[in-house]
Order: C-alpha cells, then sequence, then structure tokens
C-alpha cells in the first residue's frame, strides 16, 4: 500500500508539468456569475447552503459550466471518469444498471445506490436515474465520504449534487450536435425564457443513438450487442408569487431502447486447462464474440416531476418540496444453464420433451460452429463431461436453444418529500432542521424459460404449452416507508476555526410479497420458485415478510484557516445503507444447489442486513502564486459494517442475483489534487487517489477474510490540460485533454482463491470419472488489470458557436468495464470497456 501511494503521489505530482484531469477548482467561467461571487471563488451547496469551496470541510470536486463544456461531459460516467478515487460501472447489464464506488464504499446491484444524486435541490432516489441525462447541466459537485447527516440512507459513500439551468429575465438558449463513428449521433437543445415579469420557463431535449463496438456474429454480424436510442424531454418552470416567495416545478419524461446483458464467459477451471488452455483465462485476455441466438433487449421508461417552494421570513428560509418519479425497466436475453443441462434431457413433461428436442436440433444443426474458447459445439447436446466423444461445452449465450432464456423486469414508482427551515446566512451560525419522508413500490422479476426457438414472450409467467414457458420464476412485490428528521448548524468558534454538526435519524420500514404462482416448473415438476414449499402434492405460496431498519446518522467537521489562502480541515461521519429482501427463494436455491450438492459453505439469506459505516477525513486545502495553484490533500480511512455485496448464481437452475453482507471491512488511502494557470488560457490539472482496504470478517465465504473490498480500484490517476487561446479578436482556438489511469480491481469478494464449483460436484458422476477437487476453479485470474484511456478535443470557438473534433479513448485501449465472478460457476461474466471512437461536434447558442 505504502508503495502505491508513493507512486501515485510521485505521479500526480510530476503530472503537473505536463496536464491532468477536470479539477473542480478551475477558474469559473463569465456565464457562472450567478455561482460565484468577488474573490470567494466557486460557490457550492454541497452542505446544502451557498459557500465557497475553501469553506467547505471536506474534499469535493466541482465541475463548473465552463468545464463542463470544455470536456463535452453529458452524463455521470463522463464526469466520473475525471474524478479522483470515484469510478463506475454502468450499462453492462442494462441501462439501469449503475454502480458507483467512491473511496472503496461501492452501491450494490439490487440494492440500494451508496451515492446520493441531488438535482437543483432535490433527493433522488431511484438508483436507475444515476447515469440520466439530468437536464441543462450547469454545475455539478461530487462530495466524497459519508454525507447521511444531509441527505440521508442512500448516501453512505458520497453525494452527487447537480445544478440545472435555472430560467432568467432573458430569451437564451442553445443547440449542441455530434456525428461519430458506429453511427453514434447525439442531439441537445434547450431554450430559456421569460414569461410575464417575474417568472421563466426553460424547455430541453436530448436525443443519442448508435449501433455500439461490437457485432453478434451468429447472427448475422447483426448491431444487437451494445446498441442502443435514448431520449428524453424536460422543462423547468420558477415563478417568484410576491417578493420573497419562489415556486420551481419541473417535469421530465425520458425513453431508452438497446441491448442488454453486455457479457461474455470466461472459465477459470484451472484442471480443464489439461484439455485446453482457455479453460483457464485470464479475464483480460479474453478476444470479445457474440453468438447468442436471442437478440437481447432493454428497455427503460422514466417520467418524474417536483414542486419546489422557498419562502423567506425575516430570519428564515422555508423550504419545501415533493417528487414523484416512476421508472419501468425490463430485459430479454439468452441464458445461462447450457453446460448445466436444464433443458438438455428429456423428462416426464411436454414441456421438458419439447426444451430437449428444441435444444437437440439447435446442437445438430450447428455442430461445429465455431465460438470462443474453450466452448465448442458438438453433435450432441450433453455436456462433454458426460459424453466426452461428441458433447458440447456451451458456455452462456450461445447459438443453441440450450441455454433457454431469460426476461428481466424491474418497475418502481416513489413519491418523496421533504420541509426544511434554514437561516439565512447572515448571523454568526448557519442552521438547518427539517423532516422527510419517502414511500416507494417496487416489482422486481427474474424469469427463466425454455427456448422452443419461437423468440422470448416478455411475460414473467408464460404457462406450459406457450411458445416459451417459464421454468423458474422470481417475483415480488417490494413497499417501503423511510421517515427522517434532520439538523445541522455550523459557526466560527474563533475568527479561524470553524465547527459543524449535523445529524438525522431514518426509519425505514420494509415490506415484501411473493407473487409467484403457484404452480409447477415444468421442465423439472417442481416449484417453479425454489423457497416454494410443497404439502400434500399443492405447491403452497410464499408468505410475506416484513422488518424495520433504523439508523442515527452524525457528522462533525472543523475547519482551521491557517491563512487567508490555506485551510486545514477534518470531518467523521456516519453512512447507512438499509437492509431488504431477496427475492424470496434464493436462500434455498442456494443451499440445495451449491451448499448441499458440493459441499460449499455459502451464507445467503432472503434478508440482507442493513449497512453501517464509520469515515474519518483529514486533509488541507488551499491555494498559493495569487489563486494560480490550487491544491487539495486528504487522507481517509473508514470502517464498514455489514457492507453490502452482490453475488451472481449460475446453475441448472438458472441464475439468481442477490445481496449479501460483509460482516467487516475497513477502507483507507489519500487523495491529493493539484491544478495550476501555466498562463494565461493555458491550465493543467492532476489528481492521484490511493485506497487499500481489507475484509476483516465474512460469515457469508469466510475464506475471504484478509481480501480486498470488491469494486474498489488500488488507484487513479487523472492527468491533463486545456488549452484556449485567441485567434482573432472573436474566435479562440481550444483544445482539451484528459487521461486517466485505473489500478488493479478485484469485482469479488474471492480473489486469489479457489473454490468448489458445480463441476466439483459433476465429476465424480461424469463419464470420465475425475476426483471432485478437479473441479476446483482457481480465481486469481479475475482481477481486472490496470488500463489507461486518454481522451481528446480540439476545435474553435466562437463568441456564440463551436466546432470540434473529439476521440475518445485516443489510443484504443482494450479494457474491461466488469468482472462478474460466478464463484460457483468455475468462472466469470465479463464486459468490454468502449472503444476508440472519433467524431465532430458543433455547438451553436444565443
Amino acid at each position: 500500500m505504502n508503495v502505491r501511494l508513493l507512486l501515485a503521489s510521485g505521479a500526480a505530482l510530476g503530472a503537473i508539468a505536463l496536464a491532468a484531469p477536470a479539477s473542480a477548482q478551475s477558474a469559473p467561467a463569465a456565464d457562472e456569475a450567478a455561482q460565484t461571487e468577488g474573490e470567494g471563488g466557486i460557490i457550492v451547496t454541497a452542505r446544502r447552503q451557498s459557500e465557497t469551496l475553501a469553506e467547505v470541510p471536506a474534499s469535493v470536486t466541482v465541475f463548473t459550466a465552463e468545464t463542463l463544456a470544455k470536456t463535452g461531459v453529458q452524463r455521470a460516467d463522463e464526469f466520473i471518469q475525471l474524478t479522483p478515487g470515484v469510478t463506475i460501472v454502468t450499462g453492462t447489464a442494462e441501462a439501469g444498471d449503475t454502480q458507483i464506488n467512491i473511496r472503496g464504499i461501492n452501491g450494490a446491484r439490487d440494492a440500494e445506490s451508496s451515492v446520493a444524486l441531488v438535482v437543483d435541490g432535490i433527493l433522488k432516489t431511484n438508483t436507475a436515474q444515476l447515469n440520466q441525462n439530468q437536464g441543462t447541466l450547469r454545475q455539478v459537485e461530487i462530495l466524497k465520504g459519508p454525507q447521511g447527516a444531509l441527505y440521508g440512507r442512500n448516501a453512505a459513500a458520497g453525494a452527487i449534487v447537480m445544478q440545472t439551468l435555472k430560467p432568467g429575465d432573458r430569451l437564451e438558449g442553445g443547440v449542441l450536435v455530434r456525428a461519430a463513428q458506429d453511427n453514434t449521433y447525439l442531439a441537445n437543445g434547450y431554450i430559456s425564457t421569460p414569461v410575464g415579469e417575474s417568472a421563466g420557463l426553460v424547455l430541453s431535449g436530448n436525443y443519442s443513438t448508435t449501433d455500439g463496438f461490437f457485432r453478434n456474429r451468429f447472427l448475422g454480424n447483426s448491431k444487437t450487442v451494445d446498441d442502443q436510442e435514448v431520449w428524453g424531454v424536460d422543462g423547468r418552470f420558477v415563478a417568484e408569487i410576491g417578493p420573497d416567495t419562489e415556486v420551481d416545478v419541473k417535469a421530465r419524461y425520458a425513453k431508452l431502447s438497446g441491448a442488454s446483458i453486455n457479457f461474455n464467459a470466461s472459465f477459470h477451471l484451472v484442471n480443464f486447462a489439461a484439455f485446453n488452455p482457455a479453460f483457464f483465462e485470464d479475464v483480460n485476455k479474453h478476444p470479445f464474440a457474440y453468438y447468442s441466438n436471442i437478440r437481447p433487449t432493454n428497455d427503460q421508461t422514466t417520467f418524474e416531476t417536483s414542486a419546489k417552494i422557498e419562502h423567506k421570513f425575516e430570519g428564515a428560509t422555508l423550504t419545501a418540496w415533493v417528487l414523484y418519479s416512476d421508472v419501468d425497466q425490463s430485459l430479454t436475453a439468452d441464458g445461462t444453464s447450457a453446460d448445466f443441462a436444464r433443458f438438455t434431457f428429456p423428462g416426464a413433461t411436454p414441456a421438458s420433451v419439447a426444451a430437449a428436442n428444441a435444444c437437440a436440433a439447435s446442437t445438430l444443426q450447428l455442430a461445429g460452429f465455431p465460438l470462443n474458447q474453450p466452448t465448442f459445439i458438438g453433435t450432441s447436446p450433453v455436456p462433454f463431461i458426460f459424453n466426452p466423444a461428441t458433447g458440447s461445452t456451451f458456455g452462456a449465450y450461445s447459438p443453441t436453444t440450450c441455454d433457454g432464456t431469460q426476461f428481466q423486469s424491474r418497475q418502481q414508482k416513489d413519491i418523496s418529500g421533504e420541509i426544511r427551515l434554514s437561516s439565512n446566512g447572515d448571523g454568526p451560525i448557519n442552521w438547518q432542521v427539517g423532516t422527510y419522508y419517502l414511500h416507494i413500490d417496487r416489482e422486481v422479476g427474474v424469469s427463466i424459460g425454455a427456448d422452443l426457438g419461437r423468440g422470448i414472450i416478455p411475460r414473467l409467467y408464460n404457462a406450459p404449452g406457450t411458445d416459451n414457458p417459464t421454468t423458474q420464476l422470481y417475483n415480488d412485490g417490494f413497499k417501503t416507508d423511510v421517515y427522517a428528521v434532520f439538523a445541522a448548524a455550523d459557526g466560527d468558534l474563533t475568527d479561524r476555526l470553524n465547527l459543524s454538526v449535523a445529524g438525522r435519524y431514518d426509519i425505514e420500514d420494509r415490506q415484501v410479497r411473493s407473487l409467484v404462482p403457484a404452480v409447477r416448473d415444468p421442465i423439472t415438476g417442481g416449484p417453479i420458485n425454489p423457497g416454494q414449499a410443497v404439502v400434500g402434492g399443492v405447491v403452497q405460496p410464499i408468505g410475506p415478510q416484513s422488518e424495520t431498519f433504523k439508523q442515527f446518522q452524525p457528522k462533525i467537521s472543523l475547519r482551521y484557516e491557517l491563512t487567508d489562502d490555506i485551510n486545514f480541515y477534518g470531518n467523521w461521519g456516519v453512512g447507512f445503507k438499509s437492509g431488504g429482501f431477496n427475492n424470496q427463494g434464493s436462500a434455498a436455491i442456494v443451499n440445495s444447489a451449491f451448499n448441499q450438492f458440493i459441499g460449499t459453505n455459502v451464507l445467503i439469506n432472503d434478508k440482507y442486513r442493513k449497512e453501517v459505516s464509520s469515515a474519518f477525513e483529514a486533509g488541507v486545502k488551499g491555494s498559493f502564486l495569487d489563486g494560480k495553484v490550487n491544491f487539495d490533500l486528504a487522507g481517509y480511512y473508514t470502517s464498514v459494517e455489514d457492507m453490502q455485496f452482490f453475488e451472481f448464481f449460475v446453475g441448472g437452475f438458472g441464475l439468481l442475483r442477490v445481496v449479501s453482507n460483509i460482516d467487516k471491512v475497513e477502507v483507507y488511502g489519500g487523495e491529493l489534487n493539484l491544478n495550476a494557470e501555466i498562463v494565461k488560457g493555458w491550465s493543467v490539472f492532476a489528481s492521484g487517489n490511493v485506497t487499500g482496504s481489507e475484509i476483516k470478517q465474512n460469515a457469508s465465504r469466510p475464506g475471504t477474510v484478509g481480501n480486498k473490498s470488491p469494486y474498489t480500484s488500488d488507484y487513479t490517476i487523472n492527468l491533463g490540460t486545456q488549452l484556449d487561446l485567441p485567434v482573432t479578436d472573436s474566435v479562440d482556438f481550444v483544445t482539451r485533454a484528459d487521461y486517466r489511469i485505473t489500478g488493479p480491481t478485484w469485482f469479488h469478494t474471492l480473489q486469489n482463491d479457489t473454490n468448489p464449483t458445480l463441476f466439483t460436484g459433476l465429476l465424480p458422476t461424469s463419464t470420465v470419472a475425475l476426483p471432485a477437487s478437479f473441479g476446483l476453479a482457481d480465481y486469481s485470474v479475475a482481477q481486472r488489470d490496470t488500463f489507461a484511456v486518454m481522451d481528446l478535443r480540439v476545435g474553435f470557438e466562437g463568441e456564440t458557436w463551436s466546432v470540434i473534433a473529439y476521440a475518445d479513448n485516443l489510443f484504443n485501449e482494450k479494457y474491461l468495464n466488469e468482472v462478474i465472478t460466478a464463484v460457483e460457476f468455475g468462472g466469470s461474466f465479463i464486459s468490454p470497456g468502449g472503444r476508440q471512437r472519433f467524431g465532430v461536434e458543433l455547438g451553436y447558442k444565443f
């Protein structure tokens, strides 16, 4: 850890002579006058009050309107790549599947986010909205460390605070269009206009489309792997009702359609490599190719509307808001279970016979079809360990029907509101008190179906005899009610010492009820959900469950003004993520398919526990050389109890997504940010973050103690430069370069470890009759390697127009977006990162 810290810090320091990322403290542009005040610098709302960035006693990265424009940033995945100590995984499985990791704290897939999203002062609660276009952005602030004292139970790792364009007293507008390779196009536009003397309206629209980087070879090199089309419209109406009252009403609608499950399978069966070396594969060396016989789809529809009112009294301001959100998303895709024979052997039911016959016919037809090694299609659909002569190794997402189908859906409606009373900032103490309420209605379903060669019926349950009969179903309805009260205050203890205290108490009532019908699996004859009991030959429904999770989240911060330009700061806070429920039946299938069959000791419950973290941060920030050089140096330590972690299980039963708990994790590290104006018009930036971590306890997988926190990169280094030089009195030459290095990353708690797999249980009964130990998997090859990506923008700007040529991933770095290790499957599901793309951008504003 100390070596990495030395290397990363040295690289960041040395890079100031070269360039670096979009550090937040660049000088504000002229159109940001509303966000600055004299020499105070950038104005932020990180603590839900307006103050200069220098006054905030924490590490905060800010992207001003100028920086957003110069970098071309549109969404969260783009500005997060410019932020030290923060990484993101998004869009690998589906569009709404976004996980942000800040300093070792990760948002687990299928649980609540660890990062609060706040747009124009309103807290959003659906994780599917994290990487959506939020309107015409004017500023983005990324807060690191627990922010629950101010923003609630989903801010354990930090918060993203966005400000969009607020209508003014004059007509203005703009349009931005892009065209790039792979039929990639983007168009954004907005218009802001006054309405009468005391009101204004902003209307924005966005559209983007791409064929993606990859093609499905089996489906005629079709553009069906990572293609996507997105459009959205939003409006904001702001009106003054008298001299002291303002109303702010917003609405947004967005639609996405495209592909899903952008994964290949990679095997880690070390002993199988004696038959074919590709059975033991380094995930970083995998050659991506796609052969699914099912065209994967992903659909997402978002509607939200909010209203906020603010009234200024003589000594305080009352702010109240309400938000309604409705996000529906679904995906269809090929299945994963061909190698475990779910749809291979004929059974006693017509559906199992039909599935087996379809599998056999497609296998015979495609025998010898070239696939990614070590997968192959023999003349028999029987797995090769039972038929070495003519059997097959399909892998996942094969061109045959033998792996079945999957349909997943997630529908969430929520309504939330807050009432807050705060000081006006003109007294010796700034304070705020308030209350918050949230109600969530969520339905989640995962359906596994038989592929009879007639496509997917996008429903959670399809009866036997249909074209796509359901053979396993998880389907639950979740209801959540959250109640919270909060308060905060800060003031000067001396002329140079400032103290801030804040606290929030959350009560979260959660309920779950199974929506799975009491029917039998047409393939196996057992219950269609493993959690269902059979009494007297009759399948019984799964009963409802409920639980209440409570947590107090305090935060204390100190800031000491060493000089007018340098501040020391320190803070401590508690973060909280509510516990919840997995799809009912999850624990039963893990116990029967793994613990009982292959002798593992994996602890999965239908209910997962709340996550609580305690975090310390200390640092120094400031400027010198008359503000030409700015810096922020911080160190941090976080202890996490019951860290929530996503587990993915694959087997003959199909697939299973669950949340487990890691009992105790420690995270620690350091971060350095530098930016400097070399000469007028030329700025350079540099930042580096190093994070160390260790799993201290893990009852779910005891053998992982001593390993690192999953989804946490060892380090990140950002380097970049920005040049803005006049060519004529009205035209500037502009260029921006951003270089990001992301260090090694483990995505699972198992790391340099071995583990039994389903092959451990199958081999002793197979034709080859190898010992169970032959089926062990070695996961030392499942770590993502260090990778570096360069983005470049070069062009010209006038007073109202711009022409920019850009390159994303200029050097075409091949890297992985995500590695989802399915431990008992014996491998990982890996997703590639974006490849090289060149384009041109035209902008106009008035």
